[in-house]
């Protein structure tokens, strides 16, 4: 097994963090780094006893940890939040050894992941109440926030950290206690957050993490237990069914955070050079395997052929090679399965008439992760590879002649997460931002996510938001309080 070397070795954990302690399951699992296959670490199981004694530990944290001042709980955000930008070196280096993404981006990550610990320490002194106008004159009326009570939550591999971050950091803020299922492929980046939150003081049972790769039995206790008051969820939006229908048995609050289909698109009037600058930053950041990427490039029919020139000059100079490389610009997929799946699509698009312009090979060793940045051009609405969401390095370009079919093809999804789209018509940039199906728009920005904005989004890809002022809401139940006989 190789040995990951940190800067504080004692942030290395590799047991389940439930009731302030580090727990040994009876079973391990394998981490390997998706560069090269290797072995990183070896994990305990958590058992289905141990989830059920994290549920009764933060079901007798929260009462007390709500019980606290807003600015209690700001202190203790604060501290953890400045534990884990001390710890952003060890924290990258994790992420990148066991998610495969350039170390560079691991670094952005945990910046990015750590203003949300930031931004709801302020929030949580920020939970206002009102007072109605009076009904009658002997009457009045509050209204009052209040914790929702005990929280779980299930986070994915694609972002390890930021997505438990972006979580965690509302909920405690709130006032509620957490258990957090983090992706088995990536447990360590969850793990680390933990000893920080020890190390911040956090009181035991207010933070837990089970870990394990029964996440089918895991989400059933998460799920269904009548203690846990709240349910939120990162993941595909297959899973997300099944998980909300698996809340509704006992009527939890839920969020969901689902898969996306986001179009990229291009009008004759944008600014072709930023245009594809945006491009590539969308698509192509954590090579692809993001919910909110470019998922289908519509370009408009007079600058079709300047815009696939760019790109395709764009595409080809990226760097692929191993996360810890500096020169490398795209890390490996998660797994081979990952990598296999993007391929298919790839080879269904070219077997209905599409046409890989660069990339689109398998690596010849079936150990190999990595696919190479890719273009496909000639490419429908159609196709599988336009409907589905490719979660790859594969860029997709399909031809518009009228805003009317743009704003048309871009809304043909049953998803509607993040939308992009590039124009220096004002008017244009009104009229298309209103009117596309998304929960999210980039008007001439490739990148939009930042915890001061509302995240989320509306049809198949989820309920709820995260970040920004509304995300703490996320975790309140409001009261309303009439007062009689005045």
């Amino acid at each position: 097994m190789t040995v990951i070397q940190l800067n504080d070795n004692d942030l290395f954990k590799t047991q389940s963090y439930v009731a302030g302690q580090w727990l040994a399951g009876n079973a391990t699992f394998e981490v390997n780094d998706p560069a090269n296959g290797e072995r990183i670490a070896e994990v305990s199981e958590v058992t289905s006893a141990q989830v059920a004694t994290a549920i009764a530990a933060a079901v007798s944290a929260q009462k007390s940890w709500a019980k606290l001042t807003a600015d209690q709980r700001a202190r203790y955000l604060m501290t953890w939040y400045q534990l884990i930008l001390q710890h952003q070196d060890d924290l990258a280096m994790l992420m990148t050894r066991e998610q495969g993404k350039p170390l560079a981006e691991a670094k952005a990550e945990i910046q990015y992941g750590a203003t949300f610990v930031q931004w709801f320490a302020e929030q949580a002194k920020r939970v206002y109440g009102e007072t109605l106008p009076n009904p009658a004159l002997d009457r009045r009326i509050s209204v009052i926030k209040q914790p929702v009570g005990v929280v779980a939550c299930i986070t994915p591999w694609n972002f390890p950290s930021s997505m438990i971050t972006r979580k965690a950091a509302p909920a405690l803020a709130a006032g509620c206690a957490i258990i957090v299922k983090p992706a088995s492929e990536t447990p360590l980046s969850a793990l680390v957050l933990a000893e920080l939150a020890d190390r911040a003081g956090i009181p035991k049972g207010v933070f837990n993490i089970v870990v394990g790769t029964d996440a089918k039995a895991i989400g059933e206790q998460l799920t269904t237990h009548p203690d846990i008051a709240k349910f939120s969820f990162t993941g595909s939006t297959h899973v997300g069914k099944q998980l909300l229908a698996q809340c509704a048995s006992t009527v939890k609050r839920v969020s969901l955070e689902l898969g996306g289909n986001a179009p990229f698109i291009v009008f004759d009037d944008a600014d072709l050079e930023a245009a594809v600058d945006g491009a590539i930053a969308s698509k192509f950041r954590n090579s692809g395997q993001t919910c909110v990427c470019a998922n289908r490039f519509l370009v408009q029919q007079s600058i079709l052929d300047e815009f696939v020139a760019r790109l395709t000059t764009k595409v080809q100079s990226l760097t692929l090679g191993n996360g810890l490389d500096s020169a490398s610009q795209l890390g490996p997929m998660i797994n081979r399965k990952a990598l296999d799946d993007v391929h298919q699509l790839v080879t269904n698009a070219q077997q209905a008439g599409a046409k890989v312009v660069c990339g689109g090979k398998k690596p010849e060793s079936q150990s190999s992760n990595y696919y190479p940045a890719t273009l496909v051009t000639h490419v429908s609405n159609t196709m599988s590879i336009a409907q589905e969401e490719i979660f790859g390095p594969v860029a997709t370009v399909i031809p518009f002649k009228t805003e009317a079919e743009a704003i048309a093809m871009a809304n043909d999804t049953r998803f509607g997460l993040a939308a992009y789209f590039y124009s220096r018509d004002i008017g244009r940039c009104f009229r298309v931002m209103e009117a596309l199906e998304y929960g999210m728009v980039g008007i001439n920005a490739g990148v939009i996510s930042n915890p001061h904005a509302p995240f989320g989004g509306v049809k198949e890809s989820g309920i709820g938001r995260e970040g920004a002022a509304v995300g703490i809401d996320e975790y309140l139940e409001i009261k309303y309080a009439c007062f009689g006989d005045i």
